[in-house]
């Protein structure tokens, strides 16, 4: 969203999605899309679904490979923001465990939906590519 974000518009006779009262306000959304539309983030929160990973584990479980650095600084994010709880074993090497809390389960509920959609509507944005793609060959935009 632009800096001079005041609101979604309308679609046909629904009510505004998000009103802004001002464009410095944003309504928190800008914060809350930056943590939560980040390539790893949803991953993690996904994985942590059916519940408590050793960190070895949801590092594995993560399609396409995420680094242990990566890794670290996502769960750590997700910490901050109220997310994830992490709990440390005093063992040698420690054992570090990761799971959702009550905001973070709250959280797949939208993920869930927007899986949803994009399932439905895989077929419609393949054709509608194919279609864009073969009327743009040379564009940058694939």
């Amino acid at each position: 969203m632009s800096a001079g974000h005041t609101g979604v518009t309308a679609l046909a006779d629904t009510d505004p999605v998000i009103t802004c009262e001002t464009p410095q306000d944003e309504c928190g959304v800008r914060d809350v899309l930056d943590r939560l539309g980040d390539k790893w983030s949803v991953y993690v929160l996904v994985e942590l679904t059916p519940g408590v990973r050793r960190f070895k584990e949801l590092q594995r479980a993560i399609p396409g490979g995420i680094s242990q650095r990566m890794l670290t600084l996502t769960v750590r994010r997700l910490e901050r923001d109220g997310m994830v709880k992490r709990t440390v074993y005093p063992t040698v090497p420690p054992q570090v465990e990761y799971e959702l809390t009550e905001l973070g389960r709250s959280f797949t509920h939208p993920v869930k939906a927007l899986a949803d959609w994009s399932i439905a509507h895989r077929p419609d944005i393949a054709a509608s590519r194919a279609a864009y793609d073969v009327a743009h060959p040379d564009s940058a935009a694939r």
